[in-house]
């Protein structure tokens, strides 16, 4: 994948403003919105029709930004973080993974779902973290309507969404798998609940 394709201002400011956008993230076509913007969370589950009670997985730039949804971290659990995202590794090798954690913040309902778990993905890719500094964490579930075929491109997110979407960026065919899903406990025991 090119990864120019997140170096774009129009996409930055979009996002800044509270738009929701279609682009291919580190895995698959995502539909994206900035996560702490309840608004725009709201707006994509009506877009996807996603099932109201399923989190959305949370894209970050930096481990820091976990601070602003009330993640505190065990030691045990930030030397795991590290393993998982390390990035010593190719994408290929590691897989694209995300983390689910404790958050029992009632502030942040509209994104745990009531489930008080949060799950978040720190992408490998340089030039996706890059952006997702410039815009804030964003959601990013997968760019099709709940219970269909994931987008392979973006002609593919346009027949599901049409002009529901303020933006969406072309990043050509992806064809790949998404993400595993780990849920790490505070004790640093992990639960693989998608492989």
């Amino acid at each position: 994948m090119n990864e120019n394709i997140w170096d774009n201002d129009e996409l930055v400011k979009v996002l800044q403003n509270g738009g929701v956008a279609v682009m291919p993230t580190d895995t698959i076509y995502g539909m994206v919105g900035r996560a702490g913007d309840e608004a725009t969370v709201n707006r994509i589950y009506e877009v996807r029709k996603r099932a109201p009670e399923k989190p959305c997985i949370i894209l970050i730039g930096d481990q820091a930004e976990l601070k602003n949804f009330s993640i505190t971290l065990s030691e045990i659990q930030k030397e795991k973080l590290k393993e998982f995202w390390s990035f010593n590794k190719t994408q290929d090798e590691t897989g694209a993974v995300s983390i689910v954690l404790d958050c029992e913040n009632i502030a942040l309902t509209y994104l745990h779902r009531g489930t008080n778990m949060l799950a978040f993905r720190m992408p490998a890719s340089q030039s996706l973290r890059e952006l997702l500094k410039k815009t804030g964490p964003l959601i990013a579930p997968s760019a099709n309507t709940e219970k269909f075929p994931q987008s392979e491109t973006v002609e593919d997110a346009k027949n599901y969404f049409g002009d529901a979407v303020d933006l969406y960026v072309d990043g050509g065919p992806v064809v790949a798998q998404a993400s595993k899903v780990i849920r790490l406990h505070p004790d640093g025991s992990v639960d693989v609940l998608r492989a």
